[in-house]
């Protein structure tokens, strides 16, 4: 006879549950989880530890940072298009909500990922516990809660029995095209001990098929008719090209159509690079080719992008009066933007179906050989800026050229916070959809480590490069730790700029002169050293030895030359190596007829500020309502 229940502790049930939950797409059938990031403390090694270590089916991978866990976990999810990715458990209080930033990034980029903290007793008779939270109206809350706001779907095991029900939720949330992101299941450390008597069933093999939902008929009939209707369309790719795995399909949507295309820095590599209708990046950090084509724009076809105020230039890209927008998505809420005709459905399908109802059509030749001139014009910009030897110091544009064109065409680079993205997205020649992997809907300082563990740990063939600026290295760099612990290679050019480089321009834009954004020595309550060239005392930091006693091996570069050098000889070491380089922090890559809306003060007795403001003013005027 069957056995129909099996008595486990609840730890033991979720991780027995995990091992056996697969996703299936186009016939391709893969484990959903990938393994477990831990760090233990007293509120989950007796539970969740326990289990992990009586069940290895579910690999346990040790972490440094709670924080840097949950990057990690992203980025494989992102790297693997959404179908695989790796769960996280923390212990109570501070290691939960280190989890929160982490979380909060998954979400916002629409990546899915399984977070396990530790809660306090749910039995409640030794409270306060260590590291609990008291609320004088509740014995409820914990600091747990927090991760409502930032989670997908966030539940509290209180009795055993509740991890069956949680967990069917938590897995249509997670492998939800539409819907996913962080999903936080909180377990009091005492319930997770708790035995009880499962069905059976509970761990029988399940496979959550993702599907390729089709948008209507009649709204893919009415988009073809404004396709066709349209003078000068254009394609804005998001992320959502490269989780469908549609950019073969977009590919030849474009040959076939000759609309250009300009890419969000989730969906930079929807098309190669050098394709003749790639315009590159688009909006605050985009190219001259695709602003000039966006500003006179009369339709835009949005394809898995949820436009954010980067990808729009804060309202202002798109100037033609009458621009119409059709949005291609799996999200509702995000096909609806901009009053657009919704496409809700999966990229891939959607413009199968649509290039079948556009056969015969084409763009006006003149306007073709227009986005053709300006996308080889873009790339004489970047063989200049590629090929400018500034000095003292290599400017950051030559430094992504150099990695760009001596690190491995089949690698993978990885960034997120600071000037490098914007620089990223304009320069980087992408060879493959893979070749660019940037968290840009949060931006997080910390990720590109971690990040880069996640990416190497989803592809290990392939060379990971992350990028990464001083600044952003400070905030978290354990993971160089953890990567050399598992074998997973990580090649880093850390970007010395003695400060926060991003918030420094912006700072001097906005005419406060770069105020607090430099590592130096303070002066009278403020940083000294302005453009006026006063002189500075730099902090006695030295990166290079503080990745060498993480167990890294170390390059440190002073010329272009010694750049490409370290690159090469990079590719022989086995573990994750550092490449160092002191940048110049004034040198730019310029902005191309683009603006981002960060109000100035309305009143100073500062000239300069004074002066931005009246610029901030007149650009004001240019944003728009889409209706």
């Amino acid at each position: 006879m069957a056995q129909t229940h099996v008595r486990l502790t609840t730890a033991q049930a979720l991780v027995r549950f995990l091992v056996n939950q697969y996703v299936e797409r186009d016939g391709q059938e893969l484990p959903f989880f990938a393994g477990c990031f831990g760090i233990f403390g007293h509120g989950n090694l007796a539970g969740i530890g326990q289990a992990l270590q009586e069940y290895p089916q579910l690999r346990y991978y040790q972490a440094r940072n709670e924080q840097a866990m949950v990057h990690a976990a992203a980025a494989f999810a992102k790297m693997k298009n959404r179908l695989q990715t790796l769960a996280c458990t923390s212990s109570i209080g501070p290691g939960a909500t280190n989890m929160i930033t982490g979380a909060a990034g998954a979400t916002i980029n629409r990546l899915p990922v399984l977070l396990l903290p530790g809660d306090i007793f749910a039995r409640r008779n030794v409270a306060p516990v260590l590291q609990q939270l008291e609320w004088e109206h509740s014995q409820e809350i914990s600091v747990n809660d927090a991760f409502k706001a930032v989670s997908r779907y966030w539940d509290r095991i209180n009795r055993p029995e509740q991890l069956i029900t949680a967990m069917m939720e938590a897995m249509r949330v997670l492998t939800s095209p539409a819907d996913t992101g962080a999903v936080t299941i909180s377990l009091p450390q005492d319930v997770q001990a708790e035995a009880h008597d499962y069905p059976a069933a509970f761990f029988r093999k399940r496979v959550w098929r993702v599907p390729r939902n089709r948008p209507d008929r009649n709204a893919l009939a009415q988009a073809a008719e404004w396709i066709k209707a349209s003078r000068r369309p254009l394609i804005v790719a998001g992320g959502g090209v490269l989780y469908s795995e549609a950019h073969e399909t977009l590919r030849r949507f474009v040959d076939q159509t000759g609309v250009p295309v300009g890419e969000t820095q989730a969906g930079k590599g929807s098309l190669r690079y050098d394709h003749p209708l790639n315009l590159g990046a688009i909006g605050v950090t985009g190219t001259f080719a695709a602003n000039r084509i966006a500003r006179d724009a009369d339709l835009v076809i949005g394809i898995g992008t949820r436009y954010s105020d980067f990808t729009t230039a804060s309202k202002t890209a798109f100037q033609h009066p009458e621009v119409r927008f059709i949005n291609i998505n799996v999200a509702e809420f995000d096909a609806h933007k901009h009053a657009a005709l919704p496409l809700v459905g999966d990229a891939r399908v959607t413009l199968e179906e649509l290039a079948a109802l556009l056969e015969g059509w084409h763009v006006d030749p003149a306007y073709r050989r227009e986005a053709e001139r300006l996308h080889a014009e873009w790339q004489r910009e970047v063989d200049r800026l590629y090929a400018a030897r500034n000095q003292p110091l290599p400017a950051q544009g030559e430094i992504i050229g150099a990695v760009n064109e001596h690190g491995d065409p089949e690698g993978v680079v990885v960034c997120a916070a600071g000037s490098l993205p914007g620089d990223l997205h304009k320069l980087w020649r992408a060879h493959h959809p893979k070749h660019y992997h940037l968290e840009y809907g949060y931006s997080c300082m910390g990720y590109e480590i971690a990040g880069g563990l996640g990416v190497k740990m989803a592809a290990p063939e392939r060379e990971v490069y992350v990028m990464v600026g001083d600044g952003s290295y400070l905030m978290m760099n354990s993971e160089i730790v953890t990567s050399i612990q598992e074998g997973y290679k990580l090649t880093i050019i850390l970007i010395d700029n003695r400060g926060f480089k991003s918030i420094g321009g912006l700072s001097r834009a906005l005419g406060q002169e770069g105020f607090g954004t430099r590592y130096v020595y303070p002066e009278g309550g403020r940083l000294p050293g302005d453009e006026a060239g006063e002189e500075v005392t730099y902090l006695p930091v030295d990166l290079a030895a503080n990745a060498r006693s993480l167990g890294a091996h170390v390059f440190e570069c002073a010329t272009y030359d010694d750049l490409v050098r370290a690159l090469r000889e990079a590719k022989g070491v086995e573990r994750t190596t550092v490449i160092y380089v002191l940048s110049d922090r004034y040198e730019s890559v310029p902005a191309y007829e683009s603006w981002w809306d960060v109000p100035v003060a309305e009143v100073s007795t500062m000239p300069s500020v004074q002066a931005a403001r009246e610029e901030y003013e007149e650009m004001r005027t240019r944003e728009r309502y889409f209706l």
